[in-house]
């Protein structure tokens, strides 16, 4: 359904996951959406309506737009930016090891576009970057194009699992810019969307991302410090967070324990704005403290496991999970993956299943067999750990898998069953904080 009254016509460089979300999106809105990207084989794919990620329903509403000629993908700069009045940089911008985030992507995408650049255009900073970044890409693309553009920065706050709902349906439209005429095109390409819009300046614009993000991983190794207490003190952190989350100025949102947070963004945004304040002169205590907490939660799974098997040398245990999250097949800074190398370092022989991401992890494990099932997963295990909160494994029969085990144990490292429920049916059954 074309939702816009104006169509405009938009290129997106790069086709990751923000990229290919944001242009679905875009051509369901209505606009005329090119996106580009230098990786041949994926576009040939694209085109066809083969997805390099699983997000739900992006592959229903790419198809639809590609039909609808609304949707177009390519290699070519010059012709994708042809007559685009918005051109939106959505490239990766992996942690480097110091921590910082890799722009070299960002600043070769500013260079090829200005390149291509023959008319005036608004570039829009889509990827999550450092404060300052808008500006070098407008040096970037001033070095190599004398006519008139602007630089604006347009940060996304899609969650993996709900992206195109997070998309349609925002908290808010932030937009950063330095001219009237730029971010009046940009509200423009949003107007079919009802959401709050924050109209602010470009820096400000660029720390809102990283600020909200390093936010969010402060509530969870909060509430993750909260239930090693709740370990030492026999309380119960779903309860805990529970009656935290009724005050309005807490909510209960990112108050769930665990083995700490993985993914694409907080990982690196943390660590990255963690690096951007230090090197602006400013030594970030909490973001520290929140990167470490998260790093050693990992290890709580690990010494529950070792509670309940004394020792994990030779023994065989089964992790339920592999993606970072639930309804995404992405494995980046996974604590599962994490866990996994935990344990065949403590000389466990580890087996796992994962209803979507087992391909992607297949490449990154070694020694690790990938099940076909949650039940043959649970074949002669000693121990099962339920690393991935995937809704699936509340709905298995877990009366089953207990005759399948040698021995009816589980650490669940999601607190994603009921612990009276499980301990009824005769599992040795261990939470977080619980």
């Amino acid at each position: 359904m074309n939702h816009s009254t104006i169509p405009i016509k938009v290129t997106i460089v790069g086709t990751g996951y923000v990229g290919l979300v944001t242009g679905a999106c875009l051509a369901e809105l209505g606009h005329q959406v090119t996106c580009l990207d230098v990786d041949r084989k994926k576009i040939a794919r694209l085109k066809r309506g083969l997805m390099p990620i699983y997000e739900p329903g992006l592959a229903v509403l790419v198809k639809k737009n590609l039909k609808a000629k609304r949707l177009f993908f390519t290699t070519d700069y010059p012709k994708a930016i042809r007559g685009s009045l918005i051109i939106m940089i959505a490239v990766g911008t992996p942690a480097r090891r110091d921590g910082l985030a890799d722009l070299s992507y960002v600043f070769q995408a500013a260079k090829s576009i200005a390149r291509a650049l023959v008319d005036y255009a608004v570039i829009v900073d889509k990827s999550t970057v450092p404060v300052g970044t808008a500006q070098k890409v407008k040096r970037i693309i001033g070095q190599y194009y004398q006519g008139r553009f602007d630089v604006v920065s347009c940060p996304e706050f899609l969650r993996e699992g709900s992206a195109i709902k997070d998309f349609m349906h925002p908290d808010r439209i932030v937009i950063g810019g330095e001219t009237k005429k730029a971010i009046n095109l940009l509200l423009d390409v949003f107007k079919p969307i009802r959401a709050l819009r924050l109209v602010t300046d470009l820096a400000s614009a660029e720390l809102i991302k990283y600020a909200s993000n390093a936010f969010l991983a402060t509530k969870i190794s909060f509430i993750n410090e909260i239930s090693n207490i709740c370990d030492h003190v026999s309380a119960d952190v779903k309860e805990v967070a529970y009656g935290m989350g009724l005050d309005n100025r807490i909510s209960p949102s990112f108050l769930k324990a665990g083995i700490g947070y993985g993914g694409s963004c907080f990982p690196k945004d943390v660590s990255a704005l963690h690096q951007m304040a230090g090197r602006n002169g400013y030594e970030f205590k909490l973001l520290k403290s929140v990167i470490q907490v998260n790093n050693l939660q990992r290890q709580v799974a690990l010494r529950k496991a070792k509670n309940l098997l004394g020792s994990l040398k030779n023994k065989k245990i089964g992790v339920m999970g592999l993606a970072f999250k639930k309804n995404t097949d992405d494995i980046r800074e996974s604590a599962a993956i994490d866990l996994i190398k935990l344990l065949q370092k403590a000389g466990s022989v580890v087996s796992a299943f994962d209803p979507m991401a087992s391909l992607n992890a297949k490449k990154r494990l070694q020694g690790v067999e990938i099940a076909r099932s949650p039940y043959s997963l649970a074949k002669g295990q000693d121990l099962l750990i339920i690393a991935t909160e995937w809704p699936e494994f509340r709905e298995l029969d877990w009366k089953r898998i207990k005759g399948l085990m040698r021995s009816p144990q589980l650490v669940d490292g999601r607190n994603l069953l009921d612990q009276n429920t499980m301990r009824k049916l005769g599992y040795k059954y261990l939470g977080i904080g619980r």
